[in-house]
């Protein structure tokens, strides 16, 4: 077995590519979970951060031309890209480029999506792509953009939509579409309450990905028309998008395997939704395998020891089932299943861990029960402490979701004041 990986070269098509990750969201449905950082800097799976599932995909697509634009509380996520991400070379055309908002037009900040790109256009003509591939950095995947990038060049297309089959009523979320029948977008609606079904698929709707190919001198025109009207929200699923669809040739890339099945994508936007794709995770086979040689997750980690599992006394056995235990965590005669314990971990004696998230370095003090909760990091859970069993209760010290009852506990709702003292 080789101890490298192989990802895919650069082509002629990606090398011409500009990819730019918007990652400057507040992600305000995560509620305190980020209240000290940027959404895609909350960590996921153990080891990484969320922004690392996209950045992957672009450096494994072959796409090694990619700037993160950042805004809100944006110093966890650019520690973390320098650190993670600054392997390449940017001698040979490759590179992480941080672009944060630096009021560079009106000494504004970024008033939206489209706004944002529209700040940095000087920034982005240096570069001279012929294609700019537009990515949200806050969803779970693994997407082998290529693909998208040669179905966009060989149409014509002025710009192609990743977009996702989902539950009709589930499309409410997000951005929907219209196609005929080779493809070519016939309507586009920004978060409808009663979402159009796919032809043939009453049960489906078409959900764009926020994921956008243009051809570049058609966007930079369209971001110049945008910030000149002054009725624009400044935003690609809200105004570009809808405005380009009548008169231009817009096209939607289906997000699919082999055989046309859909293929594994999140919106981990809320509370549950994060929870239940780290629940994903525990499978025996998970849809996002962070196991394929062929397609890694990189990733900055501290240089840790591997998790420790100690005690095999019988109610004081340190065991971990149908969950993931990342680097550094020592289970200390403790129980946990179908958990994620993330790197640093602490879990002591007869304490009891079920369908849970636990964030770096989260130390769990004895006879603890905790279930149904995603604990932030660097949280000290005192001894004793149950968690997920009496919601009332927990609504009192914490933050419980309504719709599915997942408990949320962050350093703060403990009373320890990691980041402000008063």
């Amino acid at each position: 077995m080789k101890y490298y990986c192989e990802t895919k070269t650069a082509t002629d098509l990606t090398r011409k590519t500009l990819a730019l990750v918007l990652a400057g969201g507040e992600g305000s449905r995560l509620k305190e979970l980020t209240k000290w950082r940027a959404k895609p800097a909350v960590p996921f799976g153990g080891k990484y951060r969320i922004v690392d599932f996209v950045l992957s995909n672009c450096v494994n697509s072959g796409i090694r031309k990619i700037g993160v634009l950042t805004q809100y509380k944006s110093h966890s996520l650019i520690r973390h890209i320098q650190r993670a991400w600054s392997f390449m070379r940017y001698e040979v055309g490759e590179f992480v480029e941080l672009l944060p908002a630096q009021q560079r037009v009106d000494k504004g900040w970024y008033k939206g999506t489209a706004d944002a790109l529209y700040q940095n256009l000087d920034i982005l003509r240096r570069h001279t792509p012929e294609y700019v591939l537009v990515l949200g950095g806050d969803h779970i995947y693994s997407m082998d953009y290529s693909k998208m990038l040669y179905e966009h060049a060989e149409s014509g297309a002025d710009v192609t939509i990743g977009c996702i089959e989902v539950p009709r009523m589930e499309a409410t979320g997000f951005g929907v579409m219209s196609v005929n029948e080779n493809l070519e977008i016939t309507k586009f609606t920004e978060k409808p309450a009663d979402p159009e079904p796919m032809p043939g698929k009453p049960d489906k709707a078409l959900a764009s990905m926020g994921i956008y190919v243009f051809s570049t001198e058609f966007l930079f025109e369209k971001l110049i028309e945008d910030a000149d009207n002054m009725t624009s929200s400044r935003d690609f699923g809200k105004d570009i998008i809808p405005s380009v669809i009548a008169d231009w040739h817009v096209r939607a890339f289906p997000f699919q395997d082999d055989d046309g099945s859909p293929v594994y994508w999140r919106d981990v936007g809320t509370i549950e939704s994060y929870w239940k794709a780290s629940m994903d995770l525990c499978s025996v086979t998970p849809e996002l395998n962070l196991y394929d040689d062929d397609w890694p997750i990189w990733t900055y980690q501290a240089q840790m020891p591997p998790a420790k599992f100690i005690f095999d006394d019988e109610g004081r056995r340190g065991e971990a089932i149908d969950s993931l235990t990342a680097g550094g965590c020592i289970v200390s005669g403790a129980r946990i299943k179908r958990s994620v314990i993330s790197s640093g971990g602490r879990i002591h004696s007869y304490t009891l861990i079920k369908d849970s998230v636990l964030l770096p370095r989260v130390e769990v003090q004895r006879n603890c029960r905790i279930q149904n909760a995603v604990i932030d990091k660097g949280c000290i859970i005192p001894e004793g402490t149950i968690i997920g069993e009496n919601l009332e209760d927990d609504k009192r010290r914490f933050y419980v979701e309504e719709s599915s009852g997942i408990v949320l506990v962050t350093p703060d709702m403990l009373g320890q004041k990691l980041h402000v003292t008063r």
